[in-house]
């Protein structure tokens, strides 16, 4: 079974159990600092999750795009990859376990004609100190399918928990799905050791809210949702050892051998983060992110830098990573059409990025190969990461390969004595908080909203979003613009702004079909990819915004608008913190 008859089957099989198919969203999250980048299926839904309407309804289905830079270290295995599609299916506080376990079992075992014996179960075993029980419920729900008690196990937090996708939010125990991989015989008893045993799908019960203080409290609506990888259900399907074999990886592979001409066999670590790193990097790049030395941008340069790095390892002189690219964009335009429509953004920052890194990256070796000590130390680390353009991931690797060590200590030492001058030399720095629905929190997304339309009628419409962070001591916001704001211009946005704050705009929320709202000039997030019904909020007749919430009820509570500072945060996008005053 394809990879492309899997992902079909899926949610034809859920919309036929009354869910509405939904897109993708963005892998660059609305309004949430907690974390980088979309981290699972649930992540955009999370104010739904948490008692929001969801204009589709209360059951949901997609397959989502998803980043996790935590297995970064990993990819190059048999299973860890930096992107992947998760499909998942949600009730928002429809239907709870029962069904959701059943669907499973179906699904499974009818859908995929997986054999019961080649499946073993996880519950949740519970947590005293948090009054949480154990989830007997999941337990006699599989057992009652057909499943054996020794096909059962119980495991605790750190495997059987799942969220927040951030600090706080929308959380709860689980129950996973496991298939058999091993030669052989099925072992009788379930061993979650068992590395044999791979996880092909996770179902969430989500019950808790976990609140910035770290307690969980219970939700009163009660949502379900779930998350089977594509690319690992492809392996396993395919009775493939590794995801690289399938053909969401092969034509990847073929067009590095091609390029290199060297045999993926005889260097497959090298492929495989070759073909990992860029398939994540033009899925980020497709939603306007662009590489930079902060956040996402940063953790965008490592991987292709570290691509390059490899190619380099393969014997490849000249820039190579729009060729891998184009194979990936034919890969999946189908399924994400944002990837063909930005493709020109793609290729350009690609050759980009790869024309910086590859003006360096001979001379940072020669550096490197003049340090003979055995640890190398924080200013020599500085200097490969400051004037060679060395991300510490690749420092650290070469290191490794030439059994030198380097003194991480000392470079984030260096680091920050860096980031102390570059700060002294500009307008001061607020702390960070959390994403949250508190009060304050929710007055900076609604002002957030009027500084958009006042960008745009202050600079022109072209001005899109290209990424925000809200919390409830300033607003974050990233938008495209190819220069530095003047001070003219920053004090007609300021003064739009609050004189919106002063007409004491009603905020109404409007729900309707997507066209018919672009068509009564609501703006949205680039590269986002919206279901058939959105949520539009208004302010007046001066900003009309997809989005899902939370805002005021009218701009007189937000207080006096104020930009405290306006810097370039990429190549064509600049960066505006503000706050509120009462």
């Amino acid at each position: 079974m394809t990879a492309k008859e899997i992902r079909e089957k899926y949610l034809k099989f859920f919309e036929n159990k009354g869910h509405k198919r939904i897109p993708s969203a963005p892998l660059i999250p609305e309004n949430d600092p907690t974390v980088l980048f979309t981290t699972a299926g649930m992540h955009p839904l999370v104010p739904y999750l948490l008692g929001e309407n969801h204009p589709l309804g209360k059951r949901l289905c997609n397959s989502q795009k998803c980043i996790r830079t935590g297995d970064i270290d990993d990819v190059g295995d048999n299973t860890h990859g930096t992107f992947f599609e998760m499909l998942g299916n949600w009730s928002l506080g429809d239907y709870f376990k029962k069904e959701a376990i059943e669907w499973s079992f179906e699904f499974l075992t009818k859908e995929l004609n997986i054999p019961l014996e080649k499946l073993a179960f996880t519950v949740f075993e519970g947590e005293t100190e948090n009054n949480i029980p154990k989830d007997e419920g999941a337990f006699n729900l599989w057992q009652g399918l057909g499943v054996k008690p020794e096909r059962i196990a119980y495991l605790g937090r750190e495997d059987n928990w799942w969220g927040p996708a951030g600090s706080t939010g929308p959380c709860g125990p689980d129950t996973e799905m496991f298939y058999w991989v091993g030669e052989g015989e099925v072992p009788e008893k379930f061993d979650p050791s068992d590395k044999k045993w791979v996880e092909i799908w996770n179902n969430v019960f989500m019950q808790y809210n976990k609140t910035a203080d770290g307690k969980f409290e219970e939700l009163s609506q009660k949502n379900v949702d779930t998350g089977m990888g594509l690319e690992r259900t492809t392996m396993v399907l395919q009775g493939k050892s590794n995801v690289y074999e399938t053909e969401l990886f092969t034509p990847i592979i073929n067009r590095i051998s091609e390029i290199s001409g060297k045999q993926y066999e005889e260097n497959t670590k090298s492929f495989r983060i070759i073909a990992d790193h860029i398939k994540a990097s033009v899925f980020i790049l497709a939603d306007g992110l662009v590489p930079s030395n902060t956040e996402r941008g940063y953790v965008l340069r490592r991987l292709i830098r570290r691509a390059i790095r490899y190619g380099k390892l393969l014997g490849i002189e000249s820039a190579f990573t729009g060729e891998i690219a184009k194979v990936i964009i034919a890969m999946y335009e189908n399924v994400y059409p944002e990837l063909k429509e930005n493709q020109e953004f793609i290729l350009n920052e690609l050759q980009k990025e790869e024309e910086r890194f590859l003006t360096c990256l001979d001379r940072g070796l020669k550096e490197f190969e003049k340090i003979n000590m055995p640890i190398i130390s924080g200013e020599e680390v500085f200097n490969l990461y400051q004037t060679y353009g060395f991300p510490l991931e690749i420092t650290r690797e070469i290191a490794k390969e030439k059994d030198k060590e380097i003194d991480e200590k000392g470079f984030q030492e260096e680091l920050k004595k860096h980031q102390e001058l570059s700060r002294t030399a500009s307008a001061g720095q607020f702390k960070s908080g959390l994403a949250d629905d508190s009060e304050q929190t929710t007055k900076y997304h609604t002002a957030t909203h009027l500084m958009l339309a006042a960008l745009r009628q202050v600079l022109g419409g072209d001005v899109q979003q290209k990424g925000s962070n809200i919390t409830s001591e300033r607003i974050r916001f990233d938008f495209s613009f190819e220069r530095k704001l003047t001070p003219e211009e920053i004090k007609k946005v300021e003064d739009l702004v609050n004189e919106q704050i002063k007409k004491e705009l009603p905020v109404v929320c409007r729900e309707m079909e997507t066209q018919k709202a672009f068509d009564e000039g609501a703006t949205g997030v680039f590269g986002h990819k919206y279901p058939e019904k959105v949520k539009v909020y208004s302010a007046g007749e001066f900003s009309k915004e997809i989005c899902a919430g939370p805002h005021v009820e009218n701009t007189k509570t937000l207080g006096v608008f104020k930009i405290i500072k306006e810097e370039a945060s990429s190549a064509g996008v600049r960066r505006i913190k503000a706050i509120l005053q009462q």
